[in-house]
Order: C-alpha cells, then structure tokens, then sequence
C-alpha cells in the first residue's frame, strides 16, 4: 500500500486546488475505517451478529418483524463507535468549509465522524446511527445524551426464550422508533439524494474518498459531476471501479492523502 512518502500531488491538481469555488466531495466507508469503524463490507455472508449476516440484521425486513432486534444491533454498533475519534482526513475536509467558496460534503457514512470533526451541513446519504426516529410521525431524537433510548441496552441473548427489551416509544405520537438510518431495502431519505445531485452538476472539483463505488444511487454522483465537465479526483488505497471514469486516482489512505492536500 502506498505510503505518504510515495503521494504525489500533481501540479495539475495543486492548481485546480487554488482557483477552485466550487467543489464536492464523496465520502465512503474506508475514510472511517482509518477511525476504527468496521466496514462490514468484503466479507461475503461472514456471521456477525448472533447467527446473521449484516445485511439481514440491518434489513427493512428486520425492522418490520423484529425491532427490538435491530435496536439492540445498532446499541451495539455505538458502543463501538464511542471511543473513535476523526482522523487527519476527517479534520482535512472540515478545513475545506472555509477554503472554498461553496463546499458540499457528502457521506455514505453514518458514524457522525465527520461532525465530529468540524464539518458543517454534511449530506447523509445513509442517515445517522446517532439518531432515532418516529416509525409514525417521523420525530428525530438525538441519541448522544441516550435521552430517549434510556435504559434501553444491549440485552445478552442466551439459549433461553427470554425476549428482548420492547423498542423505544416517541414521546410525541407514542409509536415506536427506529434508528434513523437507511436499511437495506429501503430508499434514501426524500430529497437527500435530489440535492446531492443538484450540487453534483454544479461543482468545478468533484473529490470521491474512500469508496469502493459499488453502492447506488451515491456512486453515481461523481459520474454526474463528470457528465457536467467537472475535473474528478478519486484517493483510495486500491483502484475502484470508478477509476476509470476520473481524471487523476491518488492512491492512499483519506488521512496520509487528504493533508497533503
């Protein structure tokens, strides 16, 4: 894998950098990864969780026949993500907010990182683990001070009938709530994506970090940058198959590249 040592950014780039104003980014999972957030992903039906594959527990289906299952996956998926910080790439883009005149910072990602670490108005494509929201009247609830979810922990499942804990209720219609995140088979949330797009067709600069452009609708927002003539930059370890598509691939790490930037 290459090193910091081994980056080069092009002059080209550099250049692009200085008189850009406007400029999009695409974030993926392996820009959190460097965190210390598991991806879950390139494990083919690899059991994670009691038995089930990650895209069952964290299914629509799940969520209709056993919530309470599904909120005890994602209680757990935050203890994890409570002790991980932002990393140099993280911090990097939250300096881009002031550097550019319009800066869009799109996300695949749902571990708040990049709030975290000072990004503003980020676009989350996939919601957020951070947040709930009501399955009726759709009330969102933050969930850093566990205000809402309560005592509501995970519960150790033994061979025993025992049931879970029943989910938490939204204090304003009394339903219960989900964690307000997009689950496989479900769409993005309305509007999220139109935006996305919208400033996908206006940037000069179109940044794809971290992803491995597998998951649609977001990968196809840098090829809609590139259908408008912007210039796009992919920074990944590995070749994706976006590659081709982009004018320059920097290959390394979103923390050792992103600097240098």
């Amino acid at each position: 894998m290459p090193t910091t040592a081994d980056v080069t950014i092009s002059l080209s780039l550099r250049e692009r950098m200085q008189s850009a104003r406007n400029v999009l980014v695409l974030t993926g999972a392996g820009i959190s990864a460097e965190s210390g957030v598991p991806t879950f992903r390139g494990g083919g039906n690899t059991t994670i969780w009691k038995g089930m594959p990650f895209d069952v527990i964290s299914s629509a289906r799940m969520l209709q026949t056993n919530l309470p299952a599904v909120w005890e996956w994602f209680n757990y998926r935050r203890r994890l993500l409570a002790a991980l910080k932002p990393n140099a790439g993280h911090l990097a883009l939250a300096r881009w907010h002031d550097r550019f005149d319009d800066f869009t910072l799109v996300t695949q990602n749902v571990d708040n990182l990049h709030q975290l670490g000072g990004s503003r108005e980020v676009t989350e494509l996939h919601g957020n683990i951070w947040r709930a929201r009501c399955v009726e009247c759709s009330t969102r609830y933050n969930l850093f001070e566990n205000e809402v979810v309560g005592d509501f922990k995970e519960h150790e499942v033994d061979e025993s009938d025992e049931e879970l804990p029943p989910a938490p209720i939204c204090e304003a219609c009394g339903n219960s709530l989900r964690p307000d995140v997009v689950l496989f088979g479900e769409l993005l949330p309305p509007g999220v994506f139109e935006r996305a797009t919208e400033k996908a067709q206006q940037c000069e600069l179109c940044f794809v970090v971290g992803t491995s452009a597998l998951v649609y609708p977001a990968a196809s927002l840098p090829e809609i940058a590139a259908g408008a003539g912007a210039y796009i930059v992919e920074v990944n370890p590995e070749r994706t198959p976006l590659s081709d598509l982009c004018d320059e691939v920097i290959m390394g790490k979103a923390g050792e590249v992103l600097p240098l930037l």
